[in-house]
């Protein structure tokens, strides 16, 4: 196939549009910058750009969006352009270019309302009750994709859930650091019982959604390593990779959420850029569970996680053991 990935210079996108390369694919990629996948034609471009998201979509079978605004904290407008507005861009360019499958890539967060999640499928996602703005609008723009769905134009949505992995600078890198300087507490003393998924594994899911579209078009799917580990346990596993100490204090989960809601509000009265130490999504992601059921997943893509949890985290101590 001949396939667009958009955001293909982040960790993720970047696997996804290498994999595709692999499978010998004709892969072009779209984002701001150089996505640096060999084998791969960059269009360098926004989603807010008409003329570039037209002329990124030109010639394609297939398109994986994973561009996004992905983020703690901002002004709410900036999601909104680019999660929402981007998509819809994007969407409308696909298929007047005769485009047939638009895997989106989503989250989990877009059907959280903040509650304990054991053990659930895909529930449908819902913006008026996702906390923060990066949350509803994957949100809104995923509902927006899923109407689009059809016999001539096939969509569907993949949320992988807390991807990391070697290079990783959403989770792995912030995690390192605060570590190292001792300003990373465990929520509840670390028991929260979390999926997430290694890189390798969120890819190749990706990819397997694009090769069975017509099994899963219309749908939603979460996409986990299907190894549920308390929060702290895996904050502990990351830091020993990294070669830093593992958090040893804890805060009280309900005392983290409050005290997020506060930062959060001041880094936007302050207009700061950087990402805020704590804020309530992120407390809440550290201090309640959320775990899901991959049966469904795991059939409908003809798919299972290959990369371990602990393979992992090996791969990840070698990463930084080389450098």
């Amino acid at each position: 196939m001949r396939v667009l990935v958009t955001g293909a210079s982040g960790l993720l996108g970047r696997e996804v549009a290498s994999l595709l390369v692999r499978k010998g694919h004709a892969v072009t990629t779209f984002q701001r910058r150089s996505s640096g996948v060999d084998g791969a034609t960059d269009h360098s471009g926004s989603l807010t750009d008409d003329a570039a998201v037209t002329a990124a979509v030109r010639g394609v079978d297939g398109v994986i969006h994973l561009a996004a605004k992905v983020s703690f904290t901002g002004r709410a407008q900036e999601f909104d352009e680019v999660n929402v507005q981007g998509t819809r861009r994007l969407l409308q360019a696909a298929r007047e270019a005769g485009v047939r499958d638009f895997v989106f890539v989503s989250s989990p967060s877009v059907a959280n309302s903040g509650a304990a999640i054991a053990g659930l499928g895909a529930e449908k996602a819902d913006p008026v009750h996702a906390h923060g703005d990066y949350s509803r609008t994957k949100a809104e723009a995923e509902l927006l994709a899923l109407a689009t769905d059809g016999p001539d134009f096939r969509v569907a949505a993949v949320r992988p859930h807390v991807v990391w992995g070697p290079g990783d600078t959403q989770l792995v890198e912030r995690v390192l650091a605060r570590a190292a300087r001792k300003r990373l507490p465990l929520l509840d003393v670390g028991a929260a019982l979390i999926d997430t998924t290694y890189v390798d594994n969120a890819a190749a899911a990706i990819v397997a959604a694009l090769e069975r579209m017509g099994h899963i078009h219309g749908r939603a799917l979460v996409v986990t390593n299907a190894e549920p580990r308390p929060v702290g346990e895996l904050i502990a596993g990351i830091c020993a990779a990294g070669g830093v100490p593992a958090p040893a204090w804890s805060v009280p989960g309900p005392v983290a959420r409050l005290a997020g809601s506060v930062v959060e509000r001041a880094w936007l009265r302050l207009g700061k850029q950087d990402e805020p130490p704590m804020t309530r999504f992120l407390a809440e992601q550290l201090s309640t569970a959320h775990w899901f059921d991959q049966r469904e997943t795991h059939a409908l893509l003809a798919w299972t996680p290959a990369v371990s949890i602990d393979e992992g985290l090996a791969r990840l101590a070698d990463y930084y053991g080389s450098r």
